[in-house]
């Protein structure tokens, strides 16, 4: 708690100077709308509650805090509310190999079989038999490599992304990243457990836990002190609980009794909205942060490039209804950098955010984007399944469109 009051200060004396530098702010005006939105969204029970920030390179311009931690138990949503925030994981791990890039240690077109085995020669499916989840395969066309994991272009996918997947996986109880692959490495896009192997490649070369090397590279660095695989006790007594929307409304699902850690490259974190958005700020400044350089700016820069050519982020069908709706915004026009959806397209007319603006997203409504043209970084976190049904997603466009219409 000391930790994060100590945090809190020092974010505050660094937002009185940063008023001052001609960086972006939020209007009281805009301020004022965004509570009267998301509190009439938790009343309309449109979400139980959400912990939502904007952030500039310097200084935390919004955090607040709306409705349920835990319906059942009656305990509100506070800014210490931690979140099992999933595929926001993802970034964070294809920063820890950015990193190991910079070493020299990884290479961008290394073949990812150089450093496991298993993912030399991977096959790539050529028939499939929808009646009995039947196939055969055929030899790629090339090794998948680091940068087809981190741009999703390595032919592997999720069994909600993908009703081939999905039905092999349920015939053979096999892990999807165990898969032949959907198509040749770097033909197409499709969302994946890709960054799952790069967190692997992370443990086999740096031979650390993901745990470890995150807490020393990442999070205490940038005072992410309740981020983590493994979530301390009082750290899971401010876990929010998950709710699963249907036709019906919304039914909350109770935390069990015991945290069950899942140390994986593309989820498994828990975060707060503060935290989060001290990752944030990381990106927003190029790889520095109040002071420490963690990435250089150049490496940045790769990161939120298009990395996939021609290529363009595909739609993903609702393959497993009730876990995910269609996503995502932007699917058919949008690109890929190395661990970031790229918007393509500028919101000015419309108050949202910015073409070159970077993104990634959590499968139970938590979201994230950067806008480097705007200057600012936001954080948006529930505990909704599924993933972008449209209630959820409706809130988070009238918070990004808030945000715009009243940045000064």
């Amino acid at each position: 708690m000391i930790r994060r009051a100590l945090f809190a200060f020092l974010l505050f004396l660094t937002g009185c100077t940063a008023r001052t530098a001609g960086l972006p702010t939020l209007t009281t005006t805009g301020t004022a709308a965004i509570d009267r939105m998301f509190q009439s969204a938790v009343e309309n029970g449109e979400i139980p509650g959400v912990v939502a920030a904007v952030v500039n390179k310097d200084q935390i311009l919004y955090l607040k805090a709306f409705g349920k931690q835990d319906v059942g138990k009656g305990i509100p949503m506070s800014t210490n509310t931690v979140f099992r925030i999933a595929s926001m994981t993802k970034p964070v791990t294809s920063a820890g190999i950015m990193m190991l890039y910079e070493q020299g240690k990884v290479r961008l077109d290394d073949p990812a079989g150089d450093y496991l085995p298993a993912y030399k020669g991977r096959e790539v499916i050529a028939t499939f038999n929808e009646k009995d989840a039947t196939y055969t395969t055929r030899p790629a066309k090339g090794e998948i490599t680091i940068r087809h994991l981190l741009t999703h272009t390595s032919g592997l996918s999720y069994d909600f992304t993908s009703p081939t997947v999905l039905a092999i996986q349920a015939k053979t109880g096999r892990d999807p990243k165990d898969l032949p692959l959907l198509f040749d490495p770097g033909t197409r896009w499709t969302y994946s457990p890709a960054t799952a192997v790069l967190g692997s490649i992370i443990e086999k070369i740096s031979g650390q836990s993901l745990e470890a090397w995150d807490q020393a590279r990442i999070f205490r660095p940038l005072g992410m002190v309740d981020t983590s695989y493994t979530p301390a006790p009082d750290e899971v007594a401010r876990l929010a609980t998950i709710h699963q929307r249907d036709a019906t409304g919304l039914t909350e699902n109770p935390n069990p009794a015991q945290f069950t850690p899942s140390l994986r490259g593309d989820g498994g974190l828990v975060s707060t909205a503060a935290d989060y958005s001290a990752f944030v700020q990381l990106l927003l400044n190029e790889g520095r942060w109040h002071g420490q350089q963690l990435l250089k700016p150049e490496t940045i820069r790769l990161m939120t490039s298009n990395q996939i050519g021609d290529v363009v982020v595909e739609t993903m069908p609702a393959a497993l209804p009730r876990r995910s709706a269609v996503f995502p915004f932007g699917a058919g026009k949008d690109k890929f950098g190395l661990g970031f959806q790229i918007t393509m397209t500028d919101g000015a007319r419309t108050h949202e955010r910015g073409a070159g603006s970077y993104t990634w997203a959590g499968i139970n409504n938590t979201h994230f984007w950067v806008d480097p043209k705007h200057g600012i970084g936001v954080v948006i976190l529930t505990q909704v399944l599924p993933f972008y049904n449209e209630t959820s997603m409706g809130v988070l466009k009238r918070f990004e469109r808030l945000i715009y219409e009243h940045l000064s």
